[in-house]
């Protein structure tokens, strides 16, 4: 088939802007977090302003999935345990059907990446290196909870990363196994047309209600950041 008859393919869209948005930010987000945190001590500051980014969005995404488009939504997606392992003996043989949106398989990872993520966040918020930096909410608890929060963080990590893996080696093996490309959609929003019925395409990306929400968690997390006490560590600056 020649590159313009494969153009001409009809399309639907599925996946609404903030859903894909959200996904590539909360991508840079982690790698950011890594980064800077691998870089030492003087690049604290940024891995801070990233694990507020991963705080934010994991929050409006888990928001997003009671509130958002049709296939945003985890009632659209979630399965029961025969239903999602049906799906994946369907995948390892080749015959597993396509959904409009995210299969059984990915619905689960989805919840458990962005409750990862967001417990990741929020530890980090409390945490401390035992050196000199805090995260911004330190000065609420005590220094013995930051101590067992930052343990957490520094656990939940590896956790992270073994679920990003599997997200990775799921998306592969679909490709492989099932003929689908859950990666394109993820840019363009749209899957072709005999993937999904008309009823099943969305209409809008309910943008106004996405900016309110976002808005609204960001609001959020920087008032708590702004009220939190100065850390006694540091009350003598």
């Amino acid at each position: 088939m020649s590159e313009p008859a494969i153009q001409q393919i009809p399309q639907r869209r599925v996946w609404d802007l903030p859903v894909r948005v959200v996904h590539w930010l909360l991508v840079t987000g982690v790698v950011g977090s890594y980064a800077t945190h691998k870089l030492g001590v003087a690049y604290f500051k940024y891995h801070l302003w990233f694990g507020y980014l991963v705080v934010v969005l994991a929050a409006f995404r888990i928001l997003w999935g009671f509130v958002g488009t049709r296939h945003a939504r985890f009632a659209s997606f979630l399965r029961g345990p025969r239903a999602t392992g049906a799906y994946l003996v369907a995948t390892l043989r080749g015959v597993a059907h396509a959904t409009p949106g995210h299969n059984p398989l990915g619905g689960w990872m989805v919840i458990f990446l962005l409750l990862f993520l967001l417990a990741q966040g929020i530890t980090g918020l409390f945490a401390n290196d035992e050196i000199f930096n805090t995260g911004p909410l330190y000065g609420y608890i005590s220094d013995s909870l930051s101590l067992r929060l930052t343990s957490w963080h520094r656990r939940l990590f590896d956790w992270i990363l073994i679920a990003a893996v599997l997200h990775v080696l799921a998306v592969i093996g679909h490709r492989v196994f099932a003929g689908h490309d859950l990666i394109g959609p993820m840019f363009s929003g749209r899957k072709p047309a005999h993937l999904l019925g008309e009823q099943d395409a969305i209409g809008s990306s309910r943008l106004w209600l996405a900016a309110l929400l976002l808005a609204g968690v960001a609001a959020t997390v920087t008032w708590l950041v702004l009220r939190a006490p100065v850390p006694a560590v540091f009350a003598f600056e």
